[in-house]
């Protein structure tokens, strides 16, 4: 099974295959920054099953977990896929930028700490501190 995802301009893309190894919402204020929103859902593959076309510019960021690389489209400024160094042999892509991002839930949701009070995480989800 093939999972397409891209920005908003179409120029930037990338194409996962297959299972993810992690489905996961994200309240660091890092992933808050980056989303815009109040946390960030995304899905992580291991890098072999993700095939990436068009042209990628590159934000590196030193977060909680090491140095993340986040690749955005330069024409929309949509992050398309990340990487973390922390997990260097996968690669996760923001759950927004697929074209059926409803394919997968997320299972597990951490840095709830950072969580905003007025949100609830609901379903059959691990929730981490």
């Amino acid at each position: 099974m093939t999972h397409p995802a891209s920005c908003r301009c179409g120029q930037l893309r990338a194409v996962a295959t297959g299972t993810p190894v992690r489905i996961s919402v994200c309240h660091c204020l890092d992933c808050q920054k980056r989303s815009g929103s109040a946390f960030a859902a995304q899905v992580r593959f291991p890098a072999a099953q993700v095939t990436v076309s068009g042209e990628a510019t590159t934000f590196t960021a030193n977060g909680d977990n090491g140095a993340a690389h986040f690749h955005f489209c330069p024409n929309c400024g949509a992050t398309v896929y990340f990487q973390n160094d922390s997990v260097p042999d996968t690669i996760a892509v923001p759950l927004g930028a697929f074209d059926d991002p409803y394919f997968v839930t997320p299972t597990v949701s951490v840095w709830e700490e950072r969580q905003h009070e007025w949100l609830e995480i609901a379903g059959d989800v691990e929730h981490q501190d």
